[in-house]
């Protein structure tokens, strides 16, 4: 039998490991859902809306390596676009199948449903050009190579890519085609050469180096490269506020968060008290830096970049990570090792207290998590406190660092658990992001997951008072929930629920989550208004240069 249009895509998407459909149903995507419901290799999961799908879409991304996301024309592709712009800030694949008016529709002059009434039926295709890679309206004709030409994309550079199929073509059978043999970039031999002999003669000459890896070396797949080397070389490294569970956060000569001189004034000083400084994959961005504070010299500085290398000013092309750090790895025999003394991060000490202080809440979150766990941040004062904890082995961290999107790691952090069914998830958040997307709860109970979830509420947006001229300025303020009764609410019936404000009441419910893996866990942390994160409380004092001012 002859394929169709949206199978041979549907085809090539599970080719991609994806077994997940995040989207809300729409008219136009009907032919879309229905193709996806009759597989038996995929499960349509049907989101509380298109930005959460998209969300969703962006957490299984992080886990999985690549995720998919299908909604309708104009409107639900405009609600997911938001969740689609974070992914392609944050290089994580994700195709997007947008259900679109049969084709005969949009060569008319009809007034149709979600269209903008003046005849323009690309203006939503055209929106979504700054925001993928590779984007195509597919037909029975351009189907085969086209679809190959989007993925080949994807791959390459890690973000998202968009489909659209109008709803008279998805059922048509594909046009053959010749296949489109489309080869990954490749490293330059002779640049490549150089660039690995370049990078050993620096850190042979350097009396004393460091690495800086970063989030791009795993969103590159090079993750396992990066701690090879490490591991091989025993060379002191630290890791920037994006780029937390990079590496192995209990080797020996692991020292820490690296976050300019907002803090751990020791990490900071050691870093840049270094003749060479190696990154892999590091960006310098306004949160990675402390707010701008670190002091990097360029002169001391390469970066291995995915298709490239930067010597200082000098940026070499052609040659790919993968490539860089095999060669690294197999002549770690030679680098120098480092013998002095390596600096001590401090880390969260819990208070005396008889109520919860931000202290206390880190220190104790540290004793919750587990070896193999995910743990999903929120932006702001949440992902803050969490960037100073530990990490235990094979623990997986993620938070929204570049794109910053509050209410993120909800559908998110659910998006990680369909992508990890054997894993627990804990999601830290703070109740201003939790009310953006807390509906998406309701899919943890749908599909029968079991994540902690913990809501740290300090009465209004933490981040925005300590960012902002006057904290106490009404818009910092939130409707107060009874954020005990959400879980009931929205279908988590077997779940355990606790609101906690002594020290006491927290280690309870800690326990209760490590003793009982079996169901989810819900626990609302009241704490006083400004008690935030030591990072946090650093940004507060840095906003001039956080700002540009």
């Amino acid at each position: 039998m002859s394929v169709t249009v949206i199978e041979h895509l549907l085809n090539r998407v599970a080719d991609l490991g994806i077994r997940h459909v995040f989207g809300v149903a729409g008219d136009y995507a009907f032919p879309i859902e229905d193709a996806v419901c009759a597989r038996d290799d995929m499960t349509w999961v049907g989101s509380c809306n298109e930005l959460n799908a998209a969300y969703s879409a962006d957490g299984y991304a992080r886990v999985n390596g690549v995720a998919a996301l299908s909604t309708t024309f104009g409107v639900g592709e405009l609600s997911a676009l938001n969740g689609v712009a974070g992914a392609f800030a944050e290089r994580l694949p994700i195709v997007h199948i947008v259900g679109m008016p049969a084709s005969s529709v949009q060569g008319s002059d009809k007034l149709v449903h979600h269209s903008l009434a003046n005849g323009n039926f690309l203006a939503f295709y055209n929106a979504a050009a700054d925001f993928t890679c590779a984007r195509v309206i597919l037909t029975p004709e351009n189907c085969i190579q086209e679809v190959e030409r989007a993925i080949h994309a994807m791959r390459a550079e890690r973000r998202p890519i968009y489909f659209g199929v109008p709803s008279d073509i998805a059922g048509k059978p594909v046009v053959a085609a010749a296949p489109l043999i489309l080869q990954p970039a490749q490293s330059c031999p002779d640049a490549l050469g150089s660039v690995i002999a370049r990078i050993l003669a620096a850190l042979e000459k350097s009396a004393r180096s460091c690495v800086l890896p970063g989030i791009l070396a795993t969103r590159f797949g090079n993750q396992a490269r990066v701690q090879d080397f490490l591991d091989r070389t025993a060379l002191p490294h630290a890791t920037m506020f994006a780029d937390k569970s990079v590496v192995r956060e209990t080797a020996p000569h692991y020292l820490g968060l690296y976050y300019g001189h907002l803090l751990h004034e020791n990490i900071a000083d050691f870093v840049e008290g270094c003749d060479l400084v190696l990154g892999i994959g590091m960006q310098q961005t306004d949160f990675n830096t402390g707010a701008f504070t670190a002091k990097l010299s360029e002169e001391h500085l390469i970066n291995i970049m995915p298709d490239h290398v930067v010597f200082g000013h000098e940026i070499i092309n052609g040659v790919m990570m993968h490539d860089v750090l095999d060669g690294l790895c197999a002549q770690a025999d030679t680098i120098r090792r480092f013998e002095g003394e390596l600096p001590v991060q401090a880390h969260p000490v819990a208070g005396n207290e008889p109520f919860i202080s931000s202290a206390t809440l880190y220190h104790d979150l540290q004793s919750l998590i587990r070896p193999g766990d995910i743990i999903a941040a929120e932006t702001g004062n949440a992902s803050m406190g969490m960037a100073e904890i530990r990490l235990p082995e094979d623990v997986s961290y993620h938070n929204q660092t570049l794109w910053g999107s509050i209410g993120w790691a909800t559908p998110a952090s659910f998006g990680m658990a369909m992508a990890a069914s054997s894993r627990r998830v804990i999601l830290v958040t703070g109740e201003g992001s939790h009310q953006l997307t807390a509906q998406e709860l309701s899919q943890f109970g749908r599909f029968r997951k079991h994540p902690v979830v913990v809501v740290i509420n300090n009465d209004g947006y933490l981040i925005e008072r300590l960012l902002c001229k006057d904290g106490e300025t009404y818009y910092n303020d939130l409707a107060q929930w009874r954020y005990h009764l959400l879980p009931a609410a929205l279908g988590c019936d077997d779940w355990a629920v606790s609101t906690v404000s002594t020290r006491e009441e927290l280690e309870a419910a800690f326990a209760a989550c490590n003793a009982d893996t079996s169901r989810g866990h819900f626990i609302e942390v009241r704490m006083r208004r400004y008690d935030a994160a030591p990072v946090a409380l650093a940004m507060h004092d840095a906003v001039g240069t956080l700002y540009g001012d």
